[in-house]
């Protein structure tokens, strides 16, 4: 591509009829809403794709995604794209806490292997901070064993998820005998990733999920289910929807949470509020 390609691509603009087809699938398929004014950053967001697969309209980007069979991967692309991927080890650290402090002492008087689910769970620290947790309380005060499954519906974050490779930096939040117990700094010492030690990488997987589907195709049920942060993108109907499809794979008794931002106070749940965002299975 010459000079005079790129500057075209750099200034071409998401038509009303391509961002109209987009919205609509967003919305319809993911449940994020994306009104007009969001039109700027869908564009931005997706300008960098035109300029990849050396497309010079949005109107040719969509009908690729949309009408040829061969456009199917491009299609997730698009999707990890607009989906929110903010995320940080100990984020909201107070649910964390409240495990470790409340729940883990009830839940283990009944069971010794315990199952949770980090929904929308990004590039993964999330998971391991619940790994993390789980570890220090399962050798410190009460044996057992667990397993933790992330979902997103981003694939590109999966696979970051899956590596459990991190740039320093992005652990600063993470107290250091826990950063000493388990991350793994790199060979090269000039290099400044670090990664998940084995020992918690086997105790999770990650899987692709869409939250607005109606069969969720997971045959478990969880005692613990994070979903923090993701329904403030949805419309209240869909938040109930939601909710209520994550309250069947509770387990009795099991716990939900949700992120700082989120209520589903009068939405007529199977749950019973315990914190703000903190809810249990009727």
């Amino acid at each position: 591509m010459d000079s005079s390609e790129s500057a075209f691509i750099t200034n071409v603009e998401l038509s009303d009829k391509a961002f109209q087809r987009l919205s609509r699938f967003i919305y319809s398929e993911l449940g994020i809403k994306m009104p007009p004014e969001k039109r700027i950053m869908l564009q931005s967001r997706l300008l960098k794709r035109l300029r990849v697969l050396n497309m010079a309209s949005f109107d040719e980007y969509v009908s690729f995604i949309f009408d040829d069979p061969s456009g199917k991967k491009e299609l997730y692309q698009m999707i990890g794209l607009v989906s929110t991927h903010k995320t940080n080890f100990f984020r909201e650290n107070q649910h964390f806490e409240y495990i470790t402090s409340t729940i883990l002492e009830k839940l283990l008087l009944k069971k010794k292997h315990l199952k949770l689910w980090s929904a929308g769970c990004s590039t993964g620290e999330e998971v391991w901070t619940l790994a993390m947790v789980l570890q220090e309380y399962a050798q410190h005060k009460s044996f057992f064993t667990y397993d933790i499954l992330g979902t997103d519906i981003a694939q590109n974050v999966l696979e970051h998820s899956l590596k459990g490779i991190y740039h320093k930096d992005t652990i600063e939040e993470v107290g250091m005998e826990l950063k000493k117990k388990y991350f793994l700094r790199h060979k090269d010492t000039a290099n400044p990733s670090v990664r998940i030690i084995p020992e918690l990488r086997k105790n999770a997987r990650f899987e692709w999920l869409n939250l607005m589907d109606n069969d969720y195709k997971i045959q478990n049920k969880f005692d613990i289910i994070f979903c923090r942060n993701v329904l403030i993108y949805f419309e209240r109907e869909t938040q109930a929807k939601v909710v209520r499809k994550l309250s069947e794979y509770l387990t009795e008794d099991g716990y939900l949470f949700l992120g700082h931002s989120e209520s589903i106070i009068n939405l007529k749940l199977p749950l019973r509020q315990l914190l703000p965002t903190v809810y249990q299975k009727l």
